[in-house]
């Protein structure tokens, strides 16, 4: 698990430097983000104990099948915001939910809910910083490095969208909005 672990921080990290570059360029393709919310949540789940709620995924029939997104960022997006919510969801809690809507100029908001204990007010404006981590999970054996929701905002800029994080009571309510490519 260390090992693992060790890898996606090194990938995490490799990819904060893309995305925060000048020049962090997009591979949009048509992308079906149900299906990939979908395999996300397979892989989280085959990681945790069989106890542990899956996430609920509430999909918008109004979605389009494909949008043109970078798939491998919008999955990083969903693995990052899923795991937090997982991760910050205590046991007995309501399970963590995934709602997927259509933008109206074309495009998705992925929506994340964990019903966790959430954060401070005056944390939420630092979450997206790099390596940030609220006090409560600030020992290693809550996991992350406080990278996740950075990298979230870094995507979510990189498509010309945002990102904005909420207090849920309880938990947290991540949005990100990712707009599909103008059509050429």
């Amino acid at each position: 698990r260390d090992l693992s672990e060790m890898r996606d921080l090194i990938a995490d990290l490799l990819e904060s430097e893309r995305l925060s570059s000048a020049h962090a360029a997009l591979h949009r393709e048509p992308t079906d983000v149900p299906a990939l919310a979908h395999e996300v949540v397979r892989s989280l789940m085959a990681t945790r104990d069989p106890s542990c709620s899956a996430p609920t995924v509430v999909v918008d029939p109004a979605l389009p099948a494909a949008l043109a997104l970078d798939a491998t960022r919008v999955r990083l997006v969903l693995r990052n915001l899923l795991d937090n919510a997982l991760r910050h969801t205590p046991e007995g809690a309501a399970a963590p939910e995934l709602h997927l809507s259509a933008l109206p100029e074309g495009g998705v908001v992925i929506e994340v809910r964990d019903h966790g204990p959430g954060v401070a007010p005056e944390q939420l404006a630092h979450l997206s910083e790099a390596f940030y981590r609220p006090d409560g999970a600030r020992l290693r054996s809550a996991g992350g490095v406080g990278l996740g929701l950075y990298l979230v905002r870094l995507v979510a800029q990189a498509h010309g969208g945002h990102w904005q994080v909420q207090l849920a009571h309880p938990g947290l309510r991540v949005r990100v909005d990712l707009p599909q490519a103008a059509s050429h």
